[in-house]
């Protein structure tokens, strides 16, 4: 059974708010109303986060958090006062330790009653995670159905492939504006993957190897707003291997993926400084599932040589508590 896992913290660009290299979050920024006020019958009332955790079910959340408000009980988008006007911009809060970190980003500001809020959070952790994510914002308008908005898997273009995502954390809950806090219970909504390439005896890999890169298929082109449910899992995600100092091994910072279809393709791809390519690839014994991280480790069975152009062999592949043991490659 595989392991939920603590994701792992998210680029500088994130955690600092409002920025247009941030891709998962909106462009523009405003200023609303502090914590707790009422200014001119608008209330900005208190945001408490708590995100899911191996070691805690509910852990106070540490990063940016998303706040979309709609009409009770719907997906219907009521949208957000920012400076005393109706914008599409949902709330934006820094959080630490569950609570909200210095001023708001951007707060709710709304008329007494009640909505039925949508929380979209990118969790900040210590250990890294891959640092390039990317994917494309849901369009919001003031009274736009949030049940027919994702977030969308950003192309490699020209490519085919895709960007792996942010670690993104969910939740749903009508509040009461006027008469309590804004406090949300996250889920994780995205997969972990981290994959290890050793040599087989613990060596130092081989100096012919130029470079890897993992292609893992199978993947959900985007998440609903509203409901958080993958669509569309055909699609391709691909992150380069690096090099570890000591020169034993090549691995990635953990990606964050959308969920997976039941047996996804992985595909591994090594490129020789002679130019040689070679390709290994196996479908996976079980899906990517969310607020779950698989670890693969692989081993490199024959030594490279810059002059060598025939086959290389993978075993011992090791998917949690499986081994499996892969043929020489033709």
């Amino acid at each position: 059974m595989k392991k939920l896992i603590f994701l792992t913290t998210l680029t500088a660009a994130i955690f600092a708010g409002c920025s247009s290299d941030n891709q998962m979050l909106p462009i523009e920024c405003g200023n609303g109303n502090s914590g707790g006020e009422n200014n001119d019958g608008l209330v900005s009332p208190i945001v408490r986060a708590t995100v899911n955790t191996t070691d805690n079910p509910q852990s106070p959340m540490t990063g940016i958090l998303e706040v979309y408000p709609c009409q009770p009980g719907t997906a219907i988008y009521y949208g957000n006062y920012v400076e005393d006007v109706l914008t599409p911009f949902p709330g934006m809060y820094t959080l630490k330790d569950g609570n909200t970190f210095g001023e708001p980003n951007r707060a709710i500001s709304l008329p007494v009653g009640t909505y039925n809020m949508i929380y979209w959070g990118t969790p900040k952790y210590e250990e890294p995670i891959y640092s390039n994510p990317a994917v494309k914002d849901p369009q919001l308008t003031v009274g736009g159905d949030l049940s027919q908005q994702y977030f969308t898997l950003r192309q490699n273009l020209p490519d085919t492939t895709y960007y792996p995502v942010f670690d993104l954390v969910y939740a749903v809950k009508p509040a009461n504006i006027g008469t309590e806090e804004l406090n949300a219970a996250m889920k994780r909504q995205v997969a972990g993957l981290k994959v290890i390439v050793k040599d087989k005896n613990n060596g130092i890999l081989s100096s012919s190897i130029e470079s890897m890169k993992v292609y893992i298929g199978g993947i959900a082109e985007k998440l609903n707003l509203y409901t958080a449910a993958p669509v569309n899992q055909t699609k391709t995600v691909t992150f380069p291997l690096v090099l570890s100092t000591d020169g034993t091994q090549m691995s990635n910072a953990t990606v964050m993926l959308f969920p997976s279809s039941t047996s996804p393709l992985f595909q591994l791809v090594i490129t020789l400084k002679n130019g040689t390519v070679k390709t290994f690839k196996q479908a996976l014994s079980s899906p990517l599932k969310i607020n779950t991280r698989l670890t693969l480790t692989l081993t490199l069975g024959d030594i490279f040589s810059e002059e060598e152009t025939g086959n290389f062999t993978i075993d011992n592949w090791q998917e949690e508590t499986e081994t499996i043991d892969i043929p020489s490659l033709n």
